[in-house]
């Protein structure tokens, strides 16, 4: 029998797989994003870990604070924060997922 460990992918050492089909999906997330700019968008951030901020939270940031209509919110235990400019379009909550989701 043969087991394989399993491994999140992480951008952090040289298993995270950003291949040809990463990038395609890249350029297909900002495509997306580019075609909702003046639109009402909330970035949901639920339980991303501080290993990549520089794909999901930082951008997240930015695009927050570029648009007024725009709501970026983080359900993160320990790590739900925002940064101050962006403090009135933001919802920090500072819990368990599952307990958030269970009372939703």
């Amino acid at each position: 029998m043969i087991i394989e460990v399993q491994t999140m992918n992480l951008q952090c050492d040289h298993t995270f797989v950003q291949d040809e089909g990463w990038y395609e999906a890249s350029e297909r997330y900002k495509d997306f994003i580019n075609s909702y700019e003046d639109s009402n968008i909330l970035f949901l951030k639920l339980g991303v870990g501080g290993n990549t901020p520089g794909i999901i939270k930082y951008p997240f940031w930015k695009m927050t604070a570029q648009n007024k209509n725009e709501v970026y919110a983080s359900v993160n235990l320990g790590e739900a924060v925002c940064q101050q400019e962006i403090e009135k379009q933001s919802i920090c909550i500072n819990e368990d997922i599952s307990q958030v989701l269970e009372l939703l």
